[in-house]
């Protein structure tokens, strides 16, 4: 097995918060991308989930996000390119990649929206039947973000600002090459191999001829290498749950365990036709949590390691969670924090104070 070193860490939030305080519950997970920076964190995301008590708009959430930090990356993960429309997303996310000065990531997927038969005519605006819900949807954003001139060379367009050649504005330079595809089967990462996109692959996997998640991951990894084609080289940055216990309390501790034991009987078989697995989360100390990070060959095969924080709890809790995999676990694995305040060992701030003492 190939010796593991991680050179990139980064964490995914599901912005979660309860249905009669959002405003709290998006501050801080906003708080929390301050917090991981602070940590030397590499790059911070954040799912985009429809209908839930989530974040609805990635791009808004990391535009406000890009005002809180002045280092760390900002990613989304992922952004279902079935309720969106590849112009105006590309123009939203260009004004991010702007306003953080290119620091944006974007994950996406395709697909049918899972929710298209509900919303009806509040998403489509013709038969979904006839709209192309492909591959061929997201090619369109890249497209889109590439930065070429629309029409001819005098093609232009006259409003009050003056006469200009045409094109998806604001115009930002390299974020074509930080999209990112939300993979998880052979056909989705050769795809994305052969299209330029780096590759997401995270705790849930489509097994294709095989009921063990982590072979199903390395036979995804190596055909997405053998048709990556472009010349720079390809990011794979891999997912896991990771939650250490050291430096929890003893109430926490349990609360841990039981959820991952809850999620437990999942790992164990594939699920439904597309024959899904499931990776175990990750709960132990700090030494359990890198003895099973360090025999993972997967993780082996990669040099970015996503943590993926579960679900609905407390922002303390998180914050507990990204100090401890970020000076117990990471560092045992070749990381260093890029971050000057956290190699010196600073304190934290307290972001939820300094925000009151603004105000």
């Amino acid at each position: 097995m190939a010796a593991i070193r991680i050179d990139h860490l980064a964490f995914l939030t599901p912005g979660n918060y309860r249905d009669e305080s959002p405003f709290e519950g998006i501050e801080q997970s906003l708080d929390l991308f301050a917090v991981g920076e602070t940590l030397g964190y590499d790059s911070a995301w954040v799912r985009q989930r429809h209908l839930e008590r989530a974040v609805s708009s990635a791009a808004t959430f990391l535009a406000a996000a890009s005002q809180r930090t002045a280092r760390i990356g900002l990613g989304a993960a992922v952004i279902q390119m079935g309720y969106e429309n590849p112009f105006r997303l590309a123009e939203d996310l260009a004004s991010v990649d702007v306003l953080s000065r290119g620091r944006l990531n974007v994950g996406l997927s395709a697909g049918a929206p899972g929710h298209g038969a509900l919303l009806g005519e509040r998403l489509f605006d013709a038969d979904p039947q006839q709209i192309d819900f492909s591959y061929a949807r997201i090619a369109r954003l890249r497209q889109n973000l590439a930065g070429d001139w629309l029409g001819d060379a005098d093609t232009f367009v006259e409003s009050a600002a003056g006469r200009v050649r045409p094109r998806v504005t604001p115009y930002a330079a390299g974020l074509t090459e930080r999209l990112w595809y939300g993979g998880g089967s052979l056909r989705s990462v050769e795809w994305a191999a052969r299209n330029g996109f780096n590759l997401l692959i995270g705790n849930i996997t489509a097994g294709e001829g095989t009921d063990h998640f982590r072979e199903a991951q390395l036979r995804q990894i190596a055909a997405y290498r053998a048709n990556w084609h472009e010349a720079r080289p390809p990011r794979i940055a891999l997912g896991r749950v990771i939650v250490p216990l050291d430096s929890a309390s003893t109430a926490t501790r349990e609360f841990y365990r039981a959820y991952a034991a809850g999620r437990h009987a999942r790992t164990l078989m594939p699920h439904g036709e597309r024959r899904t697995l499931f990776a175990p989360d990750l709960v132990g100390s700090a030494e359990e949590i890198v003895a099973a990070l360090q025999a993972d060959p997967v993780l082996a095969e990669v040099s970015e390691l996503r943590l993926e924080l579960p679900y609905d709890l407390p922002f303390e809790h998180y914050r507990q969670i990204l100090e401890d995999v970020a000076t117990r676990v990471a560092p045992r694995l070749g990381w260093r924090a890029r971050d000057a305040l956290a190699a010196a060992n600073v304190a934290m701030p307290d972001v939820a104070r300094d925000r009151r003492e603004v105000a």
